[in-house]
Formats: C-alpha cells, sequence, structure tokens
C-alpha cells in the first residue's frame, strides 16, 4: 500500500513536512472509454500547521539495493487478505475481504495482536442507518505516528445496501460505502467516513489533515478531513481509478486510472486535474520515490512496471515483472521496489536506479498485497488464498 501509505519526514525552516511514499482484482480489457474530467472544489483547507513525527531512518547497514530477501515467517488462520499495511511504528494490518469481514493486527514479529471485526451501528456515528452493518476491507493507510488506520470498504452489508461490483459505473446506482478508522490503542472503531461506490485504495496526506480514497464504481476520488470525516471534494477522474501515492510536500496526489493508460495529477490546492499520458496499460498500483521526483506504476494488463520522470512526465523505463504485477512497495532509502506478481505466486524486488532485477521469491497463492516495513526493513506479502509472508532483507 499506500498505497494506498508510508512517510518519511524531514524538518525545512520553520515548519515541518511530510514525505510520503505511498504507495483490481480484475484484468480490464477494451478500449478505454473518453471520460470528461470535471473538479469539484467544497472546501480547501488551510495550510497546516501540524507538527509531525521524526522521520523513519533506515535499517542500518548496506542500502536495500544491496541486500537479499529471505523468508522469516508464514503466518495463516481465518484470514484472507486483500492487502497488507505496515505502519512504520511497530504494527502492521491485513484486511481481510470480501466474506471473512475482518481486520488482523500483528505486531513487527508477525505475531496476532488483534482481530477486529467489521461489524458497526451507522447510526453511533452520525450516520442515518439504523441496525447493524457490515464492511468489506479493501486498503489502508496508517496516520503517520501510528496511531489510527483507515480501511477502505468494498461494499456495505445490510439494510438499503448491495453488494458492488468490478464492472460497474455511476449510472449503475451502487450505493455508497464508507472507510473505517481503526484505532491502535485498543484497535476500535472510531469514526465512519462516507465515500463513493466501492471504494479502493486509501491514502493520508502527509500532515495527517486529509484522507483520499479512490471509488471504482463512482469512478472519483474523495478527499476527506481526518479531523471530522467530512467530506472536503468529490473529483471526476474516469474509468476505475485506483493507486494513490500524494507527494513529499502534500500538495499532488497521482491516481492510477486502471481502465485506461493514464495517471491524474490532482493539485491538492485546488482539486484541479491534470495528466500523465501512456503510462501503461491499466495502471493499478503507484509509489513514489523519497523525493518525489520518481513515480511507479504497476500496469494491470500490460503486466510491467513503469518508471515515471514527474517533472517532464516521460516514461523512462517499462519493465516485466512476472504474469499479473498487481500492488508494489518502496524501501525506506528509495533504492529497490518489491512487486507482487499474482499470477506467478512470486515477489520481485527490482533496483530503482536502472529498473533491473535484483531478485525474484516464491510467495503464497495469489499475491494481492505487500508492505516494505520502515521500522525494521522487512517485507509483508500478503496472498488472497489466505497466507501473509514476511521476508527479511539481510546484508
Amino acid at each position: 500500500m499506500n498505497p494506498e501509505r508510508r512517510a518519511q519526514w524531514v524538518a525545512v525552516s520553520a515548519a515541518v513536512v511530510a514525505v510520503a511514499c505511498l504507495g483490481a482484482v480484475v484484468l480490464l480489457g477494451g478500449d478505454p472509454e473518453d471520460t470528461t474530467v470535471e473538479a469539484v472544489q467544497l472546501t480547501v483547507p488551510a495550510e497546516s500547521t501540524t507538527t509531525v513525527a521524526p522521520a523513519p531512518t533506515a535499517p542500518a547497514g548496506p542500502p536495500a539495493v544491496e541486500r537479499r530477501l529471505s523468508k522469516l515467517r508464514t503466518i495463516s488462520g481465518d484470514i484472507t487478505p486483500k492487502s497488507i499495511v505496515t505502519s512504520g511504528t511497530g504494527v502492521a494490518t491485513a484486511q481481510n475481504m470480501m466474506y471473512t469481514h475482518t481486520v488482523t493486527a500483528y505486531d513487527a514479529d508477525g505475531e496476532l495482536v488483534a482481530t477486529i471485526p467489521d461489524r458497526v451501528r451507522l447510526s453511533d456515528f452520525g450516520i442515518d442507518k439504523e441496525g447493524e452493518f457490515q464492511g468489506a476491507p479493501v486498503e489502508a493507510a496508517f496516520l503517520h505516528d501510528g496511531s489510527a488506520v483507515y480501511v477502505s470498504n468494498y461494499s456495505m452489508y445490510g439494510p438499503g445496501f448491495r453488494e458492488g461490483s468490478d464492472e460497474c459505473s455511476p449510472s449503475d446506482g451502487v450505493p455508497p460505502s464508507y472507510l473505517y478508522r481503526i484505532g491502535t490503542d485498543d484497535w476500535e472503531i472510531d469514526q465512519v467516513v462516507p465515500v463513493g461506490a466501492v471504494p479502493k485504495y486509501v491514502a493520508v496526506t502527509p500532515d495527517d489533515e486529509r484522507v483520499l480514497t479512490t471509488n471504482w464504481c463512482t469512478w472519483d476520488l474523495t478527499v476527506s478531513s481526518t479531523s471530522d470525516g467530512r467530506e472536503l471534494a468529490s473529483i471526476e477522474l474516469g474509468r476505475y481509478p485506483r493507486g494513490i501515492a500524494v507527494s513529499p510536500d502534500g500538495r499532488t496526489a497521482y491516481v492510477a486510472i486502471m481502465g485506461d493508460t493514464k495517471v491524474a495529477v490532482v493539485s491538492l490546492d485546488d482539486y484541479s486535474v491534470t495528466w500523465l499520458e501512456g503510462v501503461g496499460l491499466g495502471p493499478r498500483h503507484l509509489v513514489l520515490s523519497p523525493d518525489g521526483r520518481w513515480l511507479y506504476s504497476t500496469n494491470n494488463k500490460g503486466g510491467t512496471v513503469s518508471k515515471v520522470d514527474t517533472t517532464t512526465g516521460a516514461v523512462v523505463a517499462d519493465v516485466s515483472t512476472g504474469s499479473q504485477p498487481r500492488s508494489m512497495d518502496i524501501s525506506t532509502d528509495g533504492t529497490a521496489l518489491y512487486v507482487v506478481n499474482y499470477g506467478s505466486d512470486s515477489m520481485t524486488k527490482l533496483a530503482t536506479a536502472d529498473m533491473r532485477e535484483l531478485d525474484e521469491v516464491p510467495t503464497g497463492a495469489n499475491p494481492i498485497g505487500i508492505s516494505y516495513d520502515d521500522s525494521t526493513g522487512r517485507v509483508w506479502v500478503a496472498s488472497y488464498a489466505g497466507t501473509i509472508d514476511v521476508y527479511d532483507e539481510v546484508a
């Protein structure tokens, strides 16, 4: 993730800003649809004065590009992880969809610390719907101090809702869904945030003031306030938006448009939209280099990983990893990428400098989620078939 997720913090002048490297199950075919882009500005938050935590540091020793992967353990149990996200502060969560209806939390060594059901009473959170409802966790993003994690729910289950679909459009009338915020002190849901239909990826801005959500079936991006969960903006983007990466200065969000070949560049100052064209066939997941210069995209339909110069928009490399590359993450020092190959049951490690393959290791069946843990340098891989593999990076 985060996708879809991790922050690197540096102090500058009189303010502190965060540096974030944030980082579909279906293959999309057919010609991309032409979609009119409309930016709807509801509220533009004032400039943040939030002070954030010190920057995480990479593990001592050689850079990630010079290390090799070694499996530490495999986690199993009553899980069907769609994604895995580490906080950088010693915990990780697996989002178990569709019908497992839980989020499971682990310590840095992979020991289970909590199982959080996705059942809520929406009325407890000021939402005018009576009764109990369930969700279907998809992706997640932590606040940068690790105090809470936001989880998207593919669909809600209960009166007035119906299950979403991977083939859909805004005209289908799929009911909107919600994010849950889970506090990591007690592992309880403490906030519910309305978003669009079939929300997928989630990202938190470096100042922790806004949470961004891509909505698969309403083809838009929801920007919400983390303080009270209210919607700040809804931005139309086109067919099947998914991965999100937020720039180090927090002013730009890059959004993968999986039903096309391009990436939306969303200004978080005024919510206007420009485009990076020709990134790849079916961009799915995005991460940024620590300095924000390079954008990396897994291309679901094309079966490649692209490297894009954000200053020029040029694709400078496009490499194959395995069958159906899905999610990826980047090392804290920015020297290595880690890509899960859903159809190959493997994870590929790439050198970011020249995009050469450094390593490929077997994973569980149908790997779909991945997270690089800033606090340990370990790599976590979630496989849809029901396992989580944890790898050490050894010198």
